[in-house]
């Protein structure tokens, strides 16, 4: 790889490389300042990178960054976490199993629509979310039971359900009709329907995408919107697979539409796909704690998504959490009590008998669930 040379912090030279953003790892020392399409600065240089600041560049589409090539050393990884202790559930296993069953018949129904040109069954793709939502069980709730998922081969297909599943959730908070849940629901599962017209050589590629790979992963948007109209699909389904990288500041794409621009359905569905994007496992990072994505959207997302849908929802996440455990930036855990709503991100926690408001400290952040 070609590599080229910059002066390192205290003397002497640091390799520097550019990589595209999905193969960075924390640990990572970014290199050059990094902006946005709207050339918002979103993380400047000499910043060593953590799940948070990874996670700010599938949030504002950022396609390839420059890294030093020096990694600091990686955490010790704990025996049983959370997550270890939800997979190790029997009814995560059972959920697992069939939420697997499900994505696969997905797949093979997906591939006959744009490889033989069979009809686009919305019903019956609509009966793969639903069986899957019905088999979750009480005590475990959809995002958390999603969060944990492992990555799967058929990576598309399963964030498609993945975010279908999550608009589904949404879509109960925003007191939607069922009429409504359902066609958010399945404009969730088709969302990126278009993916599936672009090379499996790029959509797999394991190192660096070009900045001409990245241009026709793009064009998934257009083509997945072709795919729908063409097969006479609701309109609202055909511009959440068209308008979900959209953004209400007109930051997104394909066609920088602005808030009243957005179709409704697909606004729903640009949240739950970056909240699934963040919050699920990658290769190079575990999933995200919830309340930093939900700082992240807090911070950045006001701007970018409809404040009566975000806001809702956001509030929602947040509620899933009452009562759970977590563990602070300072290693000291405790029991989240109550929700301040103007800072959703920023609970007051029950330590023994000290209660911290997080949203007059903040110094001190949640960096786990436990």
């Amino acid at each position: 790889m070609k590599c080229t040379l910059i002066k390192g912090v205290v003397g002497g030279v640091t390799n520097m490389r550019r990589i595209h953003s999905r193969d960075v790892k924390p640990g990572m020392t970014v290199a050059s300042d990094v902006y946005a399409l709207n050339n918002q600065l979103v993380i400047p240089k000499g910043v060593v990178l953590n799940n948070k600041t990874i996670s700010k560049l599938s949030f504002y589409s950022v396609p390839f960054i420059q890294i030093e090539d020096e990694i600091l050393a990686e955490e010790t990884q704990k025996p049983l976490t959370y997550h270890e202790k939800i997979q190790n559930d029997p009814q995560f296993q059972k959920f697992k199993a069939r939420f697997e069953q499900e994505v696969d018949t997905f797949k093979n129904q997906l591939n006959d629509v744009v490889n033989q040109n069979a009809p686009l069954d919305v019903d019956a793709l609509l009966e793969h979310s639903n069986n899957i939502v019905s088999s979750a069980p009480d005590s475990i709730g959809i995002l958390t039971l999603l969060s944990n998922m492992h990555s799967y081969d058929d990576e598309t297909f399963t964030h498609c359900m993945n975010v279908s599943l999550i608009c589904n959730l949404f879509a109960k908070w925003l007191h939607l009709s069922e009429d409504e849940v359902n066609k958010a629901t399945l404009c969730g599962l088709l969302h990126d329907i278009g993916k599936m017209t672009i090379p499996e050589t790029i959509l797999r590629k394991p190192g660096k995408l070009t900045e001409a790979e990245y241009i026709k992963i793009k064009e998934h948007s257009r083509a997945g919107y072709q795919i729908l109209r063409d097969n006479k699909i609701d309109p609202h389904i055909c511009n959440a697979a068209l308008m979900h990288h959209e953004r209400s500041d007109g930051s997104g794409y394909p066609l920088h539409l602005k808030d009243s621009q957005i179709d409704p359905y697909a606004k729903i569905v640009a949240i739950a796909d970056v909240y699934d994007a963040t919050t699920s496992p990658r290769v190079y990072r575990g999933p995200m704690c919830p309340f930093e994505v939900i700082g992240i959207f807090e911070h950045d997302g006001l701007q970018k998504y409809s404040p009566e849908y975000i806001l809702v929802i956001l509030e929602n996440i947040v509620n899933t959490y009452l009562l759970e455990t977590v563990k602070l930036s300072d290693d000291r855990e405790g029991q989240v009590i109550y929700i301040n709503k103007d800072h959703l991100a920023r609970p007051t926690i029950k330590i023994d008998d000290v209660y911290l408001d997080l949203s007059t400290n903040k110094n001190i952040n949640i960096v786990e669930i436990v």
